[in-house]
């Protein structure tokens, strides 16, 4: 099967190690509280991060949503919610976000082969610079990575992240290679095999960003 068909079949039916299918829509928990079945942890300065879960009737699957709540505005700062439940390498992982405020940052971000708070892989959007980047988190310093053929001064992919609205980040991780997607449009990929192992799959935001997460889907591929 080809990637971008897997990705799709990945969005509507997700499987866990054990070949089940799973949607993590955060319906089943409490408005008010932390999400059951995650950990948070923080990477980089500033406050530890408040995720609870939210009523939101806009929510691809209403009516909760997950969310950062602390709006402390540090820069390198970035608070991270892993599911306890999946632990992979290769993995398609999508998830459906709207950003609603943040002036220092407005971004939502997808980590996978999260090892620990310093160490993992992540892809994020950002709807105030408009535009889609991939880094690795080494020993708590973020790098940013080239996608493939865009030579030595690339950012990631200028394209427009709507505020308000819900979009959806997908990543397809299989070996070194990572692509990464926008509202189903394949932006680029990027090689890199700094994090070979299997590690944790979650959600990340940066500073201030407040932004709501729904069904989170995870499909491991191997």
């Amino acid at each position: 099967m080809k990637r971008w068909a897997l990705l799709v079949a990945a969005a509507a039916a997700l499987s866990t190690p054990s070949g089940r299918p799973q949607t993590i829509g955060f319906d089943d928990q409490k408005a008010g509280e932390g999400p059951r079945g995650f950990s948070c942890t923080l990477t980089g300065q500033g406050r530890p991060g408040v995720w609870i879960v939210v009523e939101d009737e806009t929510a691809p699957s209403p009516s909760n949503a997950l969310v950062q709540t602390d709006a402390d505005s540090t820069g390198y700062r970035f608070p991270v919610c892993v599911f306890d439940g999946v632990s992979a390498a290769d993995v398609a992982v999508s998830v459906r976000f709207k950003p609603l405020k943040g002036s220092k940052d407005r971004a939502a971000g997808i980590v996978w082969r999260f090892r620990d708070k310093d160490n993992y892989y992540i892809v994020r959007a950002n709807a105030l610079e408009n535009n889609v980047v991939l880094y690795k988190v080494e020993n708590g310093k973020r790098t940013d990575l080239d996608p493939k053929a865009s030579g030595p001064f690339a950012y990631g992919k200028k394209t427009k992240v709507p505020s308000g609205t819900w979009s959806t980040l997908q990543v397809i991780a299989e070996g070194n290679l990572f692509e990464t997607y926008l509202n189903g449009e394949r932006l680029f990929e990027v090689e890199d095999s700094t994090f070979r192992a299997a590690g944790k799959v979650g959600l990340w935001t940066k500073a201030d960003s407040a932004t709501h997460f729904d069904d989170l889907s995870i499909n491991v591929l191997r």
